[in-house]
């Protein structure tokens, strides 16, 4: 692209952009995206559509689908940071105990009480991955699943938990209150 043609294009950045900002508005308030990370998703979906802009035949449907797809990509990074805090945790309450004895049994307590809950299958796997320390591969020769599956079973139960460790602390906090 010459000089010459950098003004046109940012004119016409700023007239799509200043035509879709509703939508865009709209699209993030559907998805419930934090203020705070909507300019970035905004960004770089941006940015990708400038690289590709010879490709793009319908900007506006392209920039839509791409800020979906960011969206729900944002979402699911955000369950897996929540699912590795509570794969720490899990690690952390398994092991032995170094937090004062009283602390360290209500977690023990309640992380008994949330595994009470799960389902066969992923009380074994939790059990096998934190308390006895299997690995990925060998969790899932030993349980009878595809290696390259055992990953997602592994997140899904502990999806499971961490929803039944909100639950009960919710609980918790309601009784106190």
């Amino acid at each position: 692209m010459s000089a010459l043609d950098q003004p046109q294009v940012e004119a016409s950045l700023e007239g799509f952009l200043v035509k879709v900002r509703p939508r865009i508005k709209a699209l993030f308030a559907h998805y419930k995206i934090p203020p705070q990370d909507t300019e970035d998703i905004l960004q770089q979906a941006l940015l990708a559509l400038v690289y590709q802009r010879q490709e793009v035949r319908d900007p506006e449907a392209w920039l839509f689908g791409t800020l979906r797809n960011k969206c729900l990509l944002y979402w699911r990074g955000q369950r897996r940071k929540l699912y590795d805090a509570v794969d720490a945790a899990v690690l952390e309450c398994m092991a032995e105990p170094t937090a004062p004895a009283q602390v360290g049994a209500d977690l023990r307590r309640d992380l008994e009480s949330a595994l009470e809950l799960l389902p066969e299958r992923c009380r074994s796997l939790l059990s096998l991955r934190y308390s006895q320390g299997y690995e990925p591969p060998e969790l899932a020769e030993r349980l009878g699943y595809s290696p390259s599956s055992i990953n997602k079973i592994t997140t899904r139960c502990l999806a499971a938990l961490t929803r039944h460790l909100v639950t009960a602390g919710n609980r918790k906090k309601a009784d106190h209150d």
